[in-house]
């Protein structure tokens, strides 16, 4: 327990690991200004549209709330162990979210991991945070640190999944981990499915995606 907890904390403590394991894959970039299409990587029914290397949804009229799963962005394949990072833009009161290891693209609040994109004011005390604000893992696990742009400003999150291990940075700074090695609901989740971006009927605009792969841990690191 103190080698994992000790693992864990290393992992945190850097703005990204100083060191990739061995067979850690090379970076894909999903979403850049080379990408030609969405269909490339990414499949949805929602109303987003690639422009320049940016991806932008603009809800349409009618679109309400978050339970309309095809209109997520959903990669077209699946993924187990991974660092992603990408850039979200986002209005006052903006809110999306990262997800992964989804059992269902029809229950991913309920069978997924979600880590909280929201427009949180840079200026909320750290004590008022909660998961829903940027950086939070949903669910019950709010973020250490509010590390936030201005709304309207370009933001930078990281997520490195490995095993059991979850670390979030924003901005270049660490903000959250968990570990699913703990028990409870997270831990239900399947290891490996695929990942998306929530359409909550607001405005986001989404830039620079790339994922690499990651080698499972060896027994002896778990």
């Amino acid at each position: 327990m103190k080698r994992l907890l000790g693992l864990l904390i290393a992992a945190a403590a850097a703005p990204l690991p100083a060191e990739q394991p061995a067979g850690t894959g090379p970076w894909i970039e999903l979403l850049s200004p080379r990408t030609k299409s969405l269909d490339e990587h990414w499949t949805t029914t929602g109303n987003w549209v690639l422009e320049e290397g940016v991806a932008t949804l603009t809800p349409r009229p009618g679109d309400k709330g978050w339970a309309r799963w095809t209109d997520y962005l959903w990669s077209k394949r699946d993924y187990t162990d991974f660092e992603i990072e990408f850039e979200y833009k986002i209005g006052k009161g903006g809110n999306s979210g990262f997800f992964f290891r989804v059992a269902d693209k029809k229950s991913p609040v309920k069978e997924g991991i979600e880590v909280q994109i929201f427009a949180t004011d840079p200026a909320k005390p750290q004590d008022k945070l909660t998961d829903h604000d940027a950086g939070g893992i949903i669910p019950g696990l709010k973020p250490h640190k509010n590390n936030s742009e201005a709304p309207g400003e370009w933001n930078k999150m990281s997520v490195w999944h490995r095993d059991t291990r979850i670390v979030v940075h924003l901005n270049g700074t660490y903000v959250n981990a968990h570990d699913l090695g703990g028990g409870g609901q997270l831990a239900l989740r399947p290891r490996t499915g695929p990942i998306g971006f929530q359409d909550h009927a607001l405005p986001i605009s989404l830039r620079k995606i790339r994922i690499r792969t990651l080698p499972p841990l060896a027994p002896d690191d778990r």
